[in-house]
């Protein structure tokens, strides 16, 4: 594709050089420079682009794109501009062709209910006979092949050759979940989204290498709803008349308590063996009865961002009832079908707040007794150990220390900083560090009507130890242990 028409849609500076010139791709890592290539340069936290200018030259580069002056080298051509991140946004775009004018794109952001909402509309949307593509936290799907990605938001690079890959696949929809750091990071930039869902908000993300204040993580989210055409919020989020606040989209909205688009009532929690679920009744936009067998309030929720999307989409309802009622989401809050008188549940909580969320729902449906697997993540933040420790005892679960992604730290001592924020409530528990042996001993120990919660790893396939990453399923232990 010639340079210029790469430019075509973004401010610039041409420093020195041609704009006729082919680019035959467009690069930010070195290491994969080729000949004729395009290379942005990034400065980072630890590495700065425009170091590796002589490099890139010398691997084949053409054009180098830049924030501020650099030496020339003849023959070479620079362009600057203000930030770099968008510029690799805005020409991946174009060098893919704009897929997202080609699909309808919709974006969720939010602190919870991304991933299970994605794959809710995923289900949806194939019953109806739609194709869809999937990006998020647990990788891509496009035209039913699974791809591994880096971030829940990839780099805008990899998010636009996705994207392509999924027109050319024919797909009809794409289905995205846009996290703050890939707002604040411009991965999106240049996206057409026609639609932008707001789930909801929590402190989360922040930290020195995050964000570093909870009133500028809101602040990402809401760039989403500079971009969209219609925005759907959650009205029952105690934020929501600040991610209102600046958009420029239209307003549509969904709710259990507040006035709304569309409304949920008569909620009933559902229970059969091995299962929880959960029903409810819908009015406004849409007047029906609808089921899930994802447990909790947080599911309807879910659910609700489901209905109202392909409301608009137009999607028949009985089209919704049927996959909502059998949508299945790995890692969250999955229920692995055992052939005992207790359920056994994965989920990808990793923090206070998401413990929290899950222990609730679970408490809810009255168990027995609840067993949490859990740990913690080696070189993190301690407190989080006690945070987490702390709220397992306080919903009196009996908790079963283990690894989880422990990097090279002790597992011992990451259990027994887990049991100081145990001791602050008080309660029960063993450490087990081998995972697959904490697992079992659940399995042997579980009674009629326990939930078992297996929390942390959701729907990673590794354990990483020492920093390396060595495969590790947690449901393929579970479905071994009972022949499945």
């Amino acid at each position: 594709m010639k340079l210029k028409q790469l430019l075509n849609e973004m401010n610039y500076q041409v420093l020195q050089g041609d704009l006729n010139q082919e680019v035959s791709q467009i690069d930010y890592d070195s290491r994969t420079v080729q000949d004729r290539s395009l290379f942005v340069c990034i400065p980072g936290a630890n590495v700065d682009g425009h170091d590796f200018i002589d490099q890139v030259i010398n691997r084949g580069a053409r054009v180098i794109v830049v924030e501020h002056d650099v030496p020339f080298q003849e023959g070479i051509t620079y362009i600057r501009v203000k930030e770099a991140r968008l510029a690799l946004a805005l020409l991946s775009c174009a060098f893919f062709e704009h897929p997202s004018r080609q699909m309808t794109v919709i974006g969720i952001t939010g602190t919870k209910g991304k991933t299970t909402t994605s794959y809710m509309m995923e289900s949806i949307l194939e019953k109806a006979n739609k194709k869809v593509g999937i990006i998020g936290t647990i990788g891509s799907i496009v035209n039913g092949e699974f791809q591994k990605t880096k971030n829940t938001t990839p780099e805008s690079f990899e998010l636009q050759r996705l994207m392509r890959q999924m027109v050319e696949c024919g797909c009809e929809y794409c289905v995205m979940e846009v996290s703050s750091q890939g707002l604040m990071l411009n991965r999106v930039a240049g996206i057409d989204f026609d639609y932008g869902v707001f789930t909801n908000l929590s402190p989360d993300h922040i930290g020195e290498h995050e964000h570093h204040s909870f009133e500028h993580y809101m602040a990402c989210k809401k760039m989403l709803f500079q971009m969209c055409k219609v925005g759907i919020f959650n009205r029952d989020d105690e934020h929501y008349e600040d991610m209102i606040k600046g958009a420029k989209c239209d307003i549509k909205t969904y709710s259990l308590h507040q006035q709304s688009d569309l409304k949920a009532s008569q909620i009933h929690l559902s229970q059969g063996t091995g299962t929880l679920g959960v029903s409810f009744q819908t009015s406004g936009l849409i007047d029906a009865n609808f089921e899930t067998d994802i447990p909790g309030h947080f599911s309807v929720y879910n659910s609700l961002v489901a209905i109202i999307l392909c409301h608009l989409l137009g999607i028949e309802t009985n089209y919704i009832k049927e996959a909502l009622k059998k949508v299945r989401v790995r890692g969250r809050v999955e229920i692995v079908p055992v052939g005992q008188k207790y359920t056994v549940m994965i989920d990808y909580a990793h923090n206070a707040l998401s413990f929290e969320s899950i222990l609730q729902t679970i408490m809810d449906y009255q168990p027995h007794r609840i067993l949490c697997v859990y740990g913690a993540g080696g070189h993190r933040d301690v407190k989080r150990r006690y945070d987490v420790g702390e709220i397992v005892a306080k919903y009196k679960a009996f908790s079963i220390l283990t690894a989880d992604n422990p990097r090279g730290e002790n597992v011992s001592q990451i259990c027994e900083d887990i049991v100081t924020g145990i001791h602050r409530v008080g309660g029960d528990y063993v450490i087990i560090e081998d995972r697959k042996e904490a697992i079992h001993y659940a399995l042997e120990h579980a009674e009629a009507n326990d939930v078992i919660l297996c929390l942390g790893k959701g729907h990673e396939d590794y354990q990483i130890l020492q920093n390396e990453p060595l495969p590790f399923s947690e449901k393929q232990i579970i479905e071994d242990y009972f022949h499945i």
